[in-house]
């Protein structure tokens, strides 16, 4: 498969947004603002170039085809797990399984290790802040295996996770510690590699919901020192429908599958199968192998820019953004206030103008934001809220377009007071 254009590395140039062909479009006649990344982000046209391609040249089934565009599809597929693999530092590309996505991926890790390894009387330690898919599978497992749930509080509007209650809470009853990356309500960067020591001191697996990070700063599972991991690849300028399961060897092998069918079986007979070892094993079926190989381009797209370069960026607008919204008269905004560290989005309510309103009058200027619980609804509980309006940024996101939010909330609070 061919290689795509990529931008030059070091920096983000101002040209950027050029390689974003639905940036280029005007919404209700005005130039699209598009700040709902947190959702799903735009795809460069390297990524929509290369998946094109490869349906005009190298579409075929992999793995057991013998002629050349079967060849040439699996080695595509597995050039993209060996990419995806060094994207995020795994050891081997054989700790990466393909996924629809996070959720998919979470599922499996609750259904497979989680279904083989807790008990009645075991504990899955969870936070506040998570978000459904980090959530309802393992109210599943739980409800299979007998476990019970657990959750780290969070502190309130600040956004922050209650760590002096880890010690407390991490007990020998605790098998497992799932938690999010970086919150996609509140913004919160959680210490990832903190929590991942203290749980594997406690001898604790770790599965960390990394699909709001993966595609905005740099991971690398082995200095986070994390058990599994999972992604979307349509939350990093990829293609939807695919997703990463990254699991420690050891741990995948000793997993059973969750799925069967063809291609993740060494052997079948009328009464009996052997598996393949992991990733295949939790891959049954036809992959979606088109949308995985072109995950490996969105990794070279973001690579070239530079990850670090795209942390400080959305920071950077993150911060712009909450300092530029706390002026706005009767607003209440969720998360770490600045300087402390947040992720790429900023969360906000008005007492007396649903968030409904807010995104309807927003797009109206030709703004994308996102309104809702977001997927969190035990956490807008907590904070006796029912949604909130949400902004969120990515590599193609500028101040002028912060200018343009603000804008548009006063033109909807005059309206509605």
């Amino acid at each position: 498969m061919p290689k795509s254009q990529t931008p030059p590395a070091g920096e983000l140039r101002r040209n950027i947004r050029e390689d974003f062909p639905a940036l280029l479009q005007q919404v209700n006649g005005r130039d699209l603002v598009y700040l709902d990344n947190g959702a799903t982000t735009q795809r460069p046209r390297a990524v929509i170039d290369a998946l094109s391609r490869f349906y005009e040249h190298d579409n075929a089934n992999v793995h057991r085809g013998l002629h050349t565009l079967s060849m040439r599809a699996t080695d595509a597929f597995e050039g993209a797990r060996a990419r995806v693999a060094r994207y995020i530092n795994a050891s081997v590309p054989e700790e990466i399984v393909f996924t629809r996505g996070t959720t998919e991926s979470i599922n499996l890790a609750a259904a497979s290790w989680g279904g083989a390894n807790l008990k009645p009387g075991d504990v899955i330690l969870l936070t506040e802040m998570e978000h459904h898919s980090n959530l309802v599978p393992w109210q599943m497992v739980a409800r299979r295996t007998g476990a019970t749930l657990r959750y780290v509080p969070v502190t309130g509007d600040e956004g922050l996770l209650d760590l002096s209650r880890l010690d407390s809470l991490l007990t020998p009853e605790v098998r497992v510690f799932a938690f999010t990356h970086v919150s996609n309500t509140l913004g919160t960067v959680n210490p990832a590699a903190e929590l991942c020591t203290l749980a594997r001191a406690a001898g604790v697996v770790t599965v960390v919901d990394a699909a709001q990070s993966a595609g905005h700063m740099p991971l690398d599972v082995r200095s986070m020192g994390c058990d599994f991991l999972a992604f979307s690849g349509h939350k990093m300028a990829g293609p939807t429908g695919i997703g990463v399961l990254y699991g420690r060897k050891e741990l995948l092998e000793g997993m059973p599958p969750w799925e069967g069918g063809g291609g993740m079986i060494s052997n079948v007979d009328f009464f009996e199968s052997r598996w393949k070892p992991p990733p295949e094993r939790f891959e049954a079926g036809t992959p979606n192998f088109a949308d995985a190989a072109v995950l490996g381009v969105a990794c070279d797209y973001l690579d070239a820019i530079g990850r670090a370069e795209i942390r400080a960026h959305d920071g950077d607008l993150a911060q712009l953004a909450y300092a530029r919204l706390a002026e706005l008269p009767g607003i209440r905004l969720l998360g770490p206030r600045p300087p402390q560290e947040r992720g790429g989005l900023v969360s906000f309510a008005f007492s007396d103008v649903h968030a409904h309103d807010v995104v309807t009058f927003a797009d109206q200027d030709g703004i994308a934001l996102r309104g809702g619980h977001h997927c969190n609804q035990p956490l807008m509980r907590k904070l006796g809220l029912t949604g909130t309006a949400r902004a969120s940024f990515f590599v193609y996101n500028t101040e002028a377009e912060i200018d343009a939010l603000v804008a548009s909330l006063r033109r909807t609070l005059k309206f509605f007071r």
